[in-house]
């Protein structure tokens, strides 16, 4: 008989109470739970056990959880889920555009973070066991790397490289938003898709951070009047506007 691993989560929160109560209805759920009060404790946590996710509060005592997340990307490429405030909507875009997977603002219904939860670790589990991209070019291939307008991506490695061979780093959040884009080549993408393939939620009323997540990647890209490869579609949302083609690696 096949034991099924449960899937671990680790919710970092000063709130001592909030901790406990999201754990035991996590738990109910069918995960494995850690709680961490700071960044100290998460760090002790990650030495002993990876979780499959961390729900990690904005608001902590000494570093804050957008510094702490800084701190995670160096080491690992866990998926993460904030908290935040209502009134934070700086801290949620700042995070989005770090990264995160998504976030929830305090307070908040638990069956609408448990599908949050489930929604982000079915997306990391797609993501781990893709090799390359499924291209909307008339057939689906895989290819381990990219080419658009002389740009080169190697998606097993996230290696971008610019027309003139110099290496360009992306975020994570820069990473997957291109990703979408090479994955649909020609296609108007509204901001709710996007919204959706990034977060897989919807955009809430006046929700710009895709906007902002587009002109972050446009500027890595050196996108410019000349050579415009996102293309803004007035009333539709962004279309991606070169051709993409897999690269032929022999020997």
């Amino acid at each position: 008989m096949t034991v099924v691993e449960k899937e671990r989560i680790l919710v970092v929160d000063d709130d001592d109470e909030i901790c406990q109560l999201l754990a035991g209805y996590l738990r109910q759920q069918g995960f494995e739970v850690d709680t961490a009060g700071d960044g100290r404790r998460l760090f002790e946590v990650l030495e002993s056990r990876i979780p499959d996710l961390v729900i990690l509060d904005i608001m902590l005592p000494g570093e804050s959880g957008l510094e702490l997340y800084k701190r995670l990307q160096e080491r690992t490429d866990l998926p993460v889920i904030f908290l935040t405030a209502l009134d934070s909507v700086t801290d949620r875009v700042v995070g989005l555009e770090l990264g995160a997977d998504d976030y929830m603002i305090k307070p908040f219904e638990p069956r609408e973070l448990l599908a949050r939860i489930r929604t982000v670790l079915r997306r990391s589990r797609a993501g781990r066991r893709l090799g390359g991209v499924s291209l909307s070019s008339g057939h689906a291939e895989t290819s381990e790397c990219l080419s658009f307008a002389g740009w080169e991506l190697n998606v097993r490695s996230r290696v971008l490289h610019d027309p003139d061979g110099a290496l360009v780093e992306l975020s994570d959040a820069q990473y997957r938003l291109l990703m979408i884009f090479l994955a649909h080549p020609f296609q108007i993408m509204s901001r709710d898709m996007l919204l959706n393939l990034l977060h897989g939620r919807e955009a809430a009323p006046f929700d710009r951070s895709v906007d902002i997540q587009v002109s972050r990647l446009r500027n890595r890209l050196g996108d410019s009047a000349t050579m415009r490869l996102i293309r803004t579609v007035r009333g539709g949302g962004y279309m991606f506007a070169v051709a993409v083609t897999p690269v032929e690696r022999h020997g």
